[in-house]
Formats: C-alpha cells, structure tokens, sequence
C-alpha cells in the first residue's frame, strides 16, 4: 500500500525536522470527485469537524425556532469554543431557554483553552464546570433537541438515544453512507463518533453548503447554519483560533476542525465540500492543510486567495518568541491546482 503524501512539513535550521502526510478529498454536490490525495476509503472518525451535521436536527426538527435560538446561539451549536466569557454566556443563555441548568449537561468539564480567560478565573477563585467545555453550545442544542422530540433528556450521550440516533440519520442521509456496522467511539464530550470515508464527509459538506437536492425543510436548516457561523465566526473558536480566523479573513468558506487532525470544509458558492486527514493527528498542521487545499481551489478573488496562501505558512517561535523555524504547507501541496 502507498503511503499518503506528505501535507505540511515543520522547519528548524534550515532542514525539515517533521513531516505530516495525510488524505483529503474535494467533492461537488452531485457527488463528483473534484480531487483528492491519498486514502480517501479508509474510515476515520470525524470527531468535532461535523458539529454543523449534529446541529442540523436542532435546527431543521424545529428546536431552534421553539426556543428562540438566535444566529449567535446557532453558530455556538456547531462551536469547538475557547471557553471565552462570550461563549459560556451564550450557552447560558440556551440552557435557560430550554429550561435546564449545566449541570445536566453530559459533556464533562475543563478549563477554558483561551489562556487569559483561564487565568482570570484562576486570579478570581473560580473553578470550571460544564459550560466551560469546549463542546457545550452542541450539548446546549442537544437538550433541545431532547426536548423537541418529547423524550426524557437523560442520557442523551447514549449512542442509542433518540437525540443521536436522528444525528445518526442525518450524517447518513448528508453523507449518502450506510452507518450500519461501522466503527462507533466516542468524542472527548462523551457523545458518540461513527467512522466513515473522507469521500462522504466531503459529500455531506457539499451539500451542506449548496445542496440543491435536499427536501426543503433541510435546505432551509442548512441555510440557516451556514449563515449563522458567517455572521458569528467568533462563536465556532474564538480568539486567536484557526477557525474564527480563516473565517472572518474568506467569509464565503465555512470551516470546522476536528480532533486527531480532521477538517471539513464548505464552499457556497461553488458548491464544493473538503474534508481531509493528518495522519499525525496534529491540528496545526490540518490548519495549514486545509488553507492549502482550499488555496487551490479557482473560485476565489484575488484578496481570498491571499488571505488563505498567507494562513499556509506559520512562523514558530521559541518561549522568548525568537523565531526559530517555520510549519508549511508542502511543496506538492503548494503545486497542486484543482480544476473544477
């Protein structure tokens, strides 16, 4: 078997000191195969790269319109946050809407991944809970759900609770994939992961973005989503982060991270998914990855191309920010060109 083709590459002193390869897949909403490199039939788990699936049965099952979610609090849905004040106070403000308090959420709790936040909390004596988890907006629309389809919320993590058996059916259906018999884990918020090919998580993303053949209702659902995280980039990361970043630079992508070095990716407007794979598992190198493979894309203005050529490249600096070599895209990946 071949190996997959090296993505980005890591510098110090003038030599490549790492590698990472990986796979990824570019695919049109008729389910045609733009491009792609490396393996793109292994099944990987998707991790949080697919939050905008799981929050499409909030939306399109009419939770978001009973509780009076707003844009913001969509956008937080579909969110790997920073844990910003921001973030915890809309979650918040969802849980109230529900009529639920954080701690019946079933996400687990953490410090916030935005350091000053962390520290503040610190200097103030506060302690983490729930709302902090990075994942709390999707468990926020999951008890939603839970109460839209009229069950008992308790458990809703479970693999075979209504609320992730209709994320189950909506990943089939968006994916076209047959989840029967497929790997299941679970994510670091406890709730379940299915393993399928980067082919059909790019497929899914495809139509996500500008599925023209969806039954109406989805269509609307999944319109109501892209134009969430569009107005509210902020929500879905934060400050400093890959996601908000890339976003607010080329607002006609959308974007969502993984863990173990996923991205997906959709393109509106040219009616394109991506999704793609770093076998290390490292998310600065899938930062750089996907930038590089959307660079290549021909369906950008000559200012979005340089916003994403410019995010393929990350100088690294040493703890008294000396700079000391550099994270890249590789040089296959810097070539290629993808017609579509």
């Amino acid at each position: 078997m071949s190996q997959n083709p090296v993505f980005v590459e890591a510098t110090r002193g003038g030599i490549v000191e790492s590698q990472h390869r990986g796979a990824f897949a570019v695919v049109s909403t008729d389910g045609t195969l733009a491009a792609s490199a490396g393996d793109i039939e292994a099944a990987i788990f998707p991790r949080s790269a697919i939050k905008a699936f799981q929050a499409l049965p909030v939306v399109e099952g009419g939770a978001a319109d009973r509780f009076g979610f707003t844009p913001e609090e969509i956008a937080l849905c579909c969110a790997s946050h920073g844990g910003e004040p921001r973030h915890t106070e809309t979650a918040a403000r969802m849980l109230s809407k529900v009529g639920v308090g954080a701690e019946q959420l079933e996400c687990g709790g953490h410090w916030p991944s935005h350091q000053h936040t962390t520290n503040c909390m610190l200097a103030n004596g506060e302690r983490f809970g729930q709302i902090h988890n990075n994942c709390s907006g999707k468990h926020a629309g999951m008890q939603a759900l839970s109460a839209q389809l009229g069950v008992d919320p308790s458990g809703y993590t479970g693999v075979d609770h209504p609320v992730q058996q209709a994320i189950r059916e909506t990943i089939q259906a968006m994916c076209e994939v047959d989840l029967t018999g497929a790997p299941v884990g679970f994510d670091g918020c406890s709730v379940p992961t299915w393993a399928f090919p980067l082919k059909n998580m790019a497929l899914g993303f495809a139509k996500l973005g500008a599925g023209q053949d969806l039954p109406k209702t989805r269509r609307d659902a999944a319109d109501r989503i892209i134009a969430a995280v569009r107005e509210h980039p902020f929500m879905v990361a934060g400050t400093a982060r890959a996601c908000t970043a890339l976003m607010e630079a080329v607002p006609r992508v959308f974007v969502k991270i993984g863990a173990e070095g996923v991205y997906c990716a959709c393109v509106p407007h040219a009616g394109l998914g991506i999704a793609l794979k770093c076998e290390s598992g490292s998310s600065d190198a899938a930062e750089i990855a996907i930038a590089g493979v959307l660079a290549a894309l021909p369906v950008w203005t000559q200012e979005e191309q340089n916003a994403l050529v410019e995010m393929t490249f990350h100088r690294l600096r040493n703890r008294r920010e000396i700079e000391v070599g550099a994270l890249r895209r590789s040089q296959g990946l810097a070539d290629l060109s993808i017609q579509t």
